[in-house]
């Protein structure tokens, strides 16, 4: 059913996972009422590139391993505008296609309501455009 990067992320999700930043420069909330999974996913933010990303998710095999992965994805130096471009689908095959069809919603989960809402929040604490023009 999963692939074994999924099951990786799953089983030794500590790489990002333990919690959140101290005094992070962005926090990105969200959950899905319709499965119960909850993804909080901080950000540290240095002259406009993530130095540092967490999560913390409360959820399924998916939810744990599509956030894992999406920290892995653009933490290490990536822009805010490289992070905001990392897709859900980018997430998805960052796990070697690992999650089933009706489990893709994970990576939506975390590609819009982890990562955007991180750097939206991030944007509108330090006066910057969001990226939906707020």
């Amino acid at each position: 059913m999963y692939s074994e990067r999924v099951m990786d992320h799953f089983m030794n999700p500590p790489r990002n996972m333990g919690g959140e930043i101290p005094d992070a420069d962005g926090v990105g909330e969200v959950g899905n009422p319709a499965c119960g999974d909850i993804m909080r996913i901080t950000l540290r933010i240095e002259e406009n590139r993530i130095v540092d990303a967490k999560f913390k998710t409360f959820g399924c095999a998916a939810a744990i391993a599509s956030s894992s992965m999406a920290t892995e994805l653009v933490r290490g130096g990536k822009t805010l505008e490289e992070a905001w471009a990392v897709t859900n689908r980018a997430v998805a095959e960052a796990l070697e296609g690992g999650l089933p069809p009706q489990k893709l919603h994970c990576s939506v989960l975390a590609e819009e309501g982890g990562i955007h809402k991180a750097i939206d929040d991030y944007r509108a604490r330090y006066g910057t455009p969001t990226a939906n023009g707020g």
